[in-house]
């Protein structure tokens, strides 16, 4: 109930003025953010969906930037794998070349010559930097030189010279989400793309007799074990082959012990979880120590590294031994040119799916900008209409006011 007083009309008025007023302001705010949501109360649901929307937008635009980072991260260490699989290439033809028997040892000592050069070449590429300042082929370990090098002295040749080269990064590799819950790996570990055959390592411990003493774990190229107490060694080689892991463990027909071996070229990382005991108890490590340098002395080990057939192949030129370098070490180097055209092809492989994963975010974001500009932007025709209207009516109600209090100050004067 309203109470009917002499005041009551200049208070209505005033009171639909300031509302068309706030209506007013209201448009020009909109018209000069080109939103229709200035608060939150302006449309409670379309202002939730556009928070969404841009939540969203934003995560896709950190997930395009690094689907990029990451195709150009791999444009980068593959010009390092292209230019370590052309060295290669001539080290084989020289390794060619020195096998069949027409040079002196004379002209064998020169080839050796250009090996070691290229050989310090591809030390070279295995330890290169990226333009970010990360190490291409450390794994995990961005800013650790990955191949130690190892001077010494070697028969036929006049200085020291590579003797050994050790991998020092990490198993691991850096993993980068580039969508939802998708994730693509950010470079390389040495160990496995400078490498030249698979690896296998045979203990000579009899292993038959072996239970495992209590729930423990081992881990085997990264990917941990569990084993459960009284497991003899037929139920760890069964659990290892069903692992998941890129190995394949059997029991030796000769000497009882456990044997390991990879199913591509890589280096085998063995560690026994939380001081478990079961690898060092099965003579296939040393306890306490870190891999993949940890093989026990008494463990017997085939296949090396790309680095090990090179150095190979010049120890064998020096001295003049042509039967291991047309046999044994041209199967190394064969084994390494086809590791590195495998590796090189994977990574192709992840530079099209990051290429492919760039071009679907653009749409998406694209898609998603659509949304929010459904949910929030504003009509701006329907908005300029709207605000004519809207000043004729402000006009109208401030002539009506005019006319309805036409007495002045001069009214009194006379």
């Amino acid at each position: 109930m309203r109470r009917i007083s002499s005041n009551i009309q200049h208070t209505d008025l005033q009171y639909a003025l300031r509302r068309h007023e706030s209506r007013l302001s209201t448009q020009n705010n909109q018209i000069a953010e080109q939103s229709r949501i200035s608060n939150l109360r302006d449309d409670p649901l379309a202002a939730g969906h556009s928070v969404r929307y841009r939540s969203y937008l934003a995560r896709l635009e950190r997930f395009d930037k690094n689907a990029k980072t990451l195709a150009d991260r791999f444009k980068v260490t593959e010009g390092y794998m292209n230019s370590s699989l052309q060295v290669i290439q001539r080290i084989r033809e020289l390794a060619v070349a020195g096998a069949n028997g027409t040079y002196t040892p004379s002209d064998l000592k020169n080839m050796a010559s250009e090996v070691d050069e290229l050989l310090k070449e591809l030390v070279v590429n295995g330890n290169a930097v990226g333009p970010d300042g990360v190490r291409v082929f450390s794994g995990s370990k961005s800013f650790t030189e990955p191949f130690e090098v190892v001077y010494g002295d070697v028969d036929g040749a006049g200085n020291p010279i590579i003797k050994e080269v050790r991998y020092n990064g990490s198993l691991d590799t850096k993993r980068v989400e580039v969508d939802e819950t998708a994730f693509l790996d950010a470079d390389y570990a040495g160990n496995r793309t400078f490498w030249a055959e698979p690896q296998s390592l045979f203990s000579q411990t009899d292993a038959t007799g072996y239970v495992v003493p209590a729930d423990s774990s081992i881990e085997i190229d990264g990917v941990e074990i569990p084993l459960a107490a009284g497991d003899t060694v037929y139920a760890i080689i069964s659990k290892i082959n069903s692992s998941g892991a890129a190995v394949k463990a059997t029991l030796d027909p000769v000497t009882n012990g456990l044997n390991i071996s990879t199913t591509d070229s890589r280096q085998l990382w063995l560690r026994d979880v939380e001081g478990s005991g079961v690898l060092s108890s099965l003579g296939l490590i040393k306890s306490g120590q870190r891999p993949p340098y940890n093989i026990a002395d008494s463990v017997r080990v085939s296949g090396g590294s790309l680095f090990d057939a090179v150095i190979s192949l010049r120890d064998a030129m020096f001295s003049g031994d042509q039967e291991s370098i047309g046999g044994r070490v041209l199967g190394a180097l064969d084994g390494s040119v086809e590791n590195l055209s495998a590796r090189m092809a994977e990574l192709g492989s992840r530079y099209e799916r990051a290429q492919v994963v760039s071009a679907r975010l653009d749409r998406q974001a694209l898609n998603t900008q659509a949304a929010d500009s459904r949910e929030s932007d504003l009509d701006f025709t329907k908005a300029v209409t709207d605000l004519k209207m809207l000043e004729y009516t402000h006009q109208a109600a401030l002539s009506t006011a005019g006319k309805l209090y036409s007495n002045t100050l001069l009214d009194y004067l006379r």
